[in-house]
């Protein structure tokens, strides 16, 4: 069933009950559309109740299936099936002793998906809704995210359901040692190169950090985000989100679009939602919401940076909810249960999680007049909300593309960690600059239609991303 925006002056969303393949992507290729049916139920057999790994492959299979099928070096070698099965999975327990002295128990994950274009690299996320079906997903997004930087970097992720809220540094320490000996078995600077993701930030890092190098009894870059005082790298932090707000640049300059004055909505209020806002800021533009799972904080008058400082110390330092910045500035309102998407805006960027913007979401963010959409977030937008995009042509920037600067980044705190010196803050951020604009120019060429010069670059980041590794794939045999 699929979500169609109608076009009629109330933008009603309509729920399709019928089997009609209306898919806008698949339909150019509707002689696949057997093959792809063929090829999703083989995925959802193989890989039952993993719905958010179903989700991602399928959106990649709706581009790529076909490209195989008309490309002779592609045809019948089975790259992309290839593809999406780990080269390997580790699950295991974690042990750690609470506070109170009671023992707690927690499960660990790692993913290592595809490594034909370099070492695994991808994050680490604590967070209870950790399984493997999110991190196979992660995973996978990683593989064509990591391809489109063009650094030498091939594509994992993994976490835990540890959940860091409310717990005392000591009792983080703890569990961080206890995963770490575990994982470090199957880590290395050359080999696998973990980073920080949701509930893993700095602290925990750093906690990870030394229990590797306690371990292993070598210093070496085998972690990415650490701190500054041991082989961090400048930007680091700012990376996903100042990465996002330089990739929506190169597509709104592309379509002569000035960002400055646009009023934004942005979701979340964590590291990616912070440093989106402060760039945007820079910028010009105006930044009017930020959100938790609570709810929507929506600033008409806009948030600039006292307001951005208040929420990264409340967010970073005291741990607080969102509905606290009204206590401190009045004249905003605090929207519970809701998320920005409803706030009329030019320029949107959910920056919070999966599946966060919905059919109905982009459905309202068109009528309000939105011109783009920027993916802070890994997959927040459902296909519906993405075939709303496409249908009227909104600027659309996939997290695989757009959201990339994180792990461009960590590929760059790696290089410098190798050379044993350390990039000024200028030369890391032109770096970032430069490869963003690389990404959205291989978005361009496999996501142009040249008939009418309108660009889907979920369909070019898709393709742009599979044919790198596939080449190497390729290159290297039957492995």
């Amino acid at each position: 069933m699929i979500f169609l925006l109608r076009g009629n002056s109330n933008f009603e969303l309509e729920l399709e009950k019928s089997q009609t393949f209306t898919d806008t992507r698949m339909s150019k290729h509707f002689k696949h559309y057997d093959s792809y049916v063929t090829f999703m139920d083989k995925v959802k057999a193989r890989n039952p109740h993993e719905p958010e790994f179903i989700q991602a492959v399928d959106e990649v299979a709706r581009d790529i299936l076909p490209f195989e099928e008309e490309n002779q070096d592609y045809k019948g070698v089975k790259f992309f099936t290839r593809m999406i099965e780990p080269e390997r999975v580790f699950i295991f327990r974690v042990p750690w002793i609470d506070d109170n002295g009671v023992f707690q128990l927690n499960r660990g994950f790692r993913v290592q998906m595809n490594s034909a274009i370099g070492p695994y690299k991808g994050g680490l996320r604590f967070h209870p809704s950790v399984n493997l079906s999110i991190l196979k997903f992660l995973a996978f997004e990683q593989v064509f995210k990591n391809s489109l930087t063009t650094l030498p970097l091939g594509g994992g992720k993994g976490g835990s359901d540890f959940d860091p809220k409310g717990k005392s540094d000591n009792e983080i320490m703890r569990f961080c040692q206890s995963f770490m000996t575990e994982l470090s078995k199957y880590i290395g600077n050359n080999a696998d190169v973990p980073a920080g993701d949701i509930g893993v930030g700095s602290r925990e890092i750093g906690y990870m950090f030394g229990q590797y190098k306690r371990i292993k009894g070598v210093y070496t870059g085998v972690l990415t985000g650490k701190g500054l005082s041991y082989g961090g790298s400048l930007i680091r932090s700012e990376a996903t989100g100042y990465g996002n707000v330089y990739f929506s640049l190169n597509m709104l300059e592309r379509n002569n679009i000035d960002i400055a004055g646009k009023v934004c909505t942005v979701s979340g209020s964590g590291n990616v939602a912070q440093y989106t806002t402060q760039k945007l800021i820079e910028l010009g533009a105006k930044v009017v919401t930020l959100s938790d799972s609570g709810g929507t904080i929506y600033d008409k008058d806009g948030i600039n940076d006292e307001k951005l400082a208040y929420v990264m110390e409340l967010k970073n330092e005291r741990r607080g909810r969102i509905k606290e910045y009204v206590e401190k500035y009045p004249s905003a309102e605090y929207l519970p249960g809701s998320r920005p998407w409803a706030v009329p805006c030019d320029l949107a960027y959910p920056s919070a999680t999966q599946n966060e913007l919905h059919g109905e979401d982009a459905a309202t963010l068109v009528k309000n007049g939105c011109k783009g959409v920027f993916e802070g977030a890994n997959m927040p937008c459902t296909p519906n909300a993405i075939e709303v995009f496409r249908e009227y042509k909104i600027l659309y920037a996939p997290g695989k593309a757009s959201n990339a600067g994180g792990v461009a980044t960590s590929g760059l705190e790696m290089s410098q960690n190798s050379l044993r010196l350390s990039w000024t803050r200028e030369e890391v951020d032109q770096r970032l600059k430069e490869i963003m604009g690389r990404i959205h120019d291989q978005c361009v060429i496999y996501g142009e239609d040249k008939e009418n010069g309108y660009v889907d670059y979920l369909t070019g980041a898709n393709i742009a991303g599979f044919v790198k590794v596939a080449d190497a794939m390729m290159a290297q045999g039957l492995v």
